[in-house]
């Protein structure tokens, strides 16, 4: 492979929806109060996204070195377990996106607050500690805690408060569905890497449930979300139930996560939850603005 694929590889692009679609909410509820100020907006989804990128790189690293990535694992090879690069390179990058999200997130705290350095170190300390660290939280159950917090509520909110530096309780509520899809995107994952997780001691929400209880827990996600969106619409209006619109893609989605134990099947599934969020928060970006 070439660098740039492996570069590609190692960052896992189809969980990247869950770092987009909650700054494109959060700023579509600033712009339907006619806010919008653009450079924020790119900072915001730079930070975003190279915080999920430096997540990704540092599981990769991480997991590698506690023996997590064996090579029975049905889910695409990990560069630092596969060989495929050099651990320091890994670690290396992981500096780097971690470095990118930092100086997006000083831009911001100079122009909308300091309150967004504090947010984002927590986001940043946190993604270091989900597979690294002496107890990492990701070994224990809690990985999709964190996405749903880090890339739903606080995402959601912090990219509405860096357009208008104040903050409402419906950016907050509008962070609920996005954060249920993109944890839904971890428990897919944690279902397909189930027997090999508990071979190596990792102690996944998935693993903690069963894998039956898991597929359980994948369908009421997705179904919450959608059925988020009638709670949402007396606060601002009915065009928040466009999402619905997106309702046909969940259905295929919950009866392979529950009936298949395949790699591909699984892996295909966790691009459809990706593409899922992508299209829903599309479309319930689109809702607020009409709103």
């Amino acid at each position: 492979m070439s660098h740039l694929r492996l570069w590609l590889l190692a960052a896992r692009p189809r969980t990247l929806p869950a770092a987009i679609a909650p700054v494109l909410v959060g700023t579509a509820l600033a712009g339907s109060e006619d806010t919008f100020r653009a450079l924020p907006f790119v900072a915001a989804l730079v930070g975003s996204v190279f915080i999920q990128i430096g997540t990704n790189l540092s599981n990769d690293y991480s997991d590698a070195r506690r023996g997590a990535d064996t090579e029975d694992r049905l889910g695409p090879v990990r560069v630092t377990a596969g060989g495929l690069m050099p651990p320091r390179r890994v670690l290396v990058g992981t500096y780097v996106a971690f470095g990118v999200a930092v100086a997006a997130g000083l831009y911001l705290a100079a122009v909308a607050g300091w309150q967004l350095l504090v947010v984002g170190a927590a986001w940043i300390l946190a993604g270091v500690l989900y597979t690294g660290g002496p107890r990492p939280y990701g070994y224990e159950g809690l990985g999709e805690l964190f996405v749903f917090t880090f890339f739903g509520l606080v995402a959601v909110a912090g990219s509405y408060f860096v357009q208008t530096e104040a903050l409402r309780w419906e950016a907050v509520a509008l962070g609920v569905p996005v954060g249920l899809l993109a944890a839904a995107i971890l428990v897919v994952n944690n279902v397909r890497d189930i027997d090999t997780d508990r071979r190596a001691g990792k102690r996944t929400l998935a693993v903690k449930l069963g894998r039956r209880r898991a597929r359980s827990l994948f369908a009421a996600m997705v179904v919450a979300a959608f059925a988020c969106c009638p709670g949402l619409a007396p606060a601002l209006s009915a065009w928040v139930l466009l999402p619905l619109a997106a309702l046909p893609l969940a259905p295929p989605l919950i009866r392979t996560v529950a009936t298949r134990t395949d790699g591909p099947a699984l892996n295909g599934a966790l691009a459809g939850t990706g593409r899922l969020l992508a299209v829903f928060s599309l479309l319930l970006a689109g809702g607020v603005l009409l709103s």
